[in-house]
């Protein structure tokens, strides 16, 4: 018997910031799923900044999402019906898919979590791709050192909330930077030692308050202006951690200062990455992150907004500010 759920497709690429215009709705009917495939109802679906670079029809690390058909990104779902030895009705699983209530896959296209060590959604935040993205950066790239600085721009957001604690873990001393007094609150309360509202403040002289010797890893999510003022207070051989640039990807036109006489000036380190360049350490990795987790060691907060109609507005909000931390979609009603 066929089943029917709703789709929300690319409709039209933006031009800056995404609207109401850049989504469409689609009702359609699927059949039930083949020898190999299951049967999946949606039940967190993930809003990533990322997703806003695949809006675009130019070349990146990932194709471009193509017209008229379902967006795609990090979702949890639930096993309905399986026709595949590996999946059972009642998994619970995670991968890579298209924004739909209900949607067959095949089971080699998703994997299962384990939800007796986490809470589901936390395989879309702490112990999922945000998790995995602060726990690269942090250890692999940045490697903070006892007593050293670790500076982190969007620093109450789904990876940086995360990454500030595993460099505390690490000794390092740990300040934040955010948009909101709630988020500052946010970030102390998760060990933070120095927070930085750049909405109120002065950020040169933030900076130079917050960080009386400089700044020897820069943890980057958000680029832009911010990032040409952090890079001025690198210290000798500083690393850069270049996750995101949040504040340019609706402004295609946002050109800033050169960086390389900052970096030849204090010998630093500047990388980027994603989080993929580290597949085959992803076991061991999200391991490590559920057992910080469950041990109380990693914190880490949710924004969820509740309804499939509000997948569109929950992706919006992601360039205004709107969540802390990890920001879902629980769409199981």
């Amino acid at each position: 018997m066929a089943t029917k759920t709703r789709q929300i497709l690319l409709h039209e690429r933006p031009k800056g910031l995404p609207d109401k215009n850049t989504f469409a709705f689609k009702h359609v009917e699927i059949d039930e799923p083949a020898e190999g495939e299951a049967l999946l109802q949606m039940i967190y679906i993930s809003v990533d900044p990322y997703m806003r670079g695949r809006m675009d029809d130019r070349e990146s690390y990932v194709p471009p999402f193509p017209l008229h058909k379902p967006i795609a990104g990090g979702a949890i779902a639930k096993v309905l019906k399986s026709r595949d030895d590996s999946l059972n009705e009642g998994d619970y699983v995670t991968g890579n898919l298209p924004w739909q209530q209900y949607v067959n896959v095949s089971a080699s296209d998703v994997r299962k979590v384990q939800a007796e060590a986490a809470p589901v959604s936390a395989y879309l935040s702490a112990v999922g791709m945000p998790g995995l993205t602060a726990y690269f950066g942090t250890l692999s790239i940045g490697q903070p050192k006892e007593g050293e600085t670790f500076v982190i721009s969007g620093g109450a957001g789904a990876v940086g909330s995360l990454a500030g604690q595993i460099a505390k873990m690490q000794g390092a001393r740990v300040v934040g930077i955010a948009g909101t007094d709630e988020k500052l609150d946010y970030m102390k309360s998760i060990g933070f030692d120095e927070v930085i509202n750049y909405k109120t403040e002065d950020l040169t002289k933030a900076i130079k308050r917050t960080c009386p010797d400089k700044v020897d890893v820069y943890f980057d999510n958000v680029g832009g202006e911010m990032s040409d003022i952090v890079l001025d207070h690198l210290n000798k051989f500083a690393r850069v951690v270049q996750c995101g640039a949040i504040s340019t990807y609706n402004d295609p036109d946002n050109y800033g200062p050169r960086v390389q006489f900052k970096l030849i000036k204090s010998s630093a380190l500047m990388k980027g990455f994603i989080v993929g360049d580290y597949a085959d350490e992803f076991d061991e990795a999200t391991k490590q992150l559920a057992a910080w987790v469950a041990s109380g060691d990693l914190q880490y907060e949710e924004t969820i907004l509740t309804g499939f109609d509000r997948i569109p507005e929950a992706f919006i909000g992601l360039f205004t500010g709107r969540n802390t931390g990890k920001l879902l979609v629980d769409v199981s009603q």
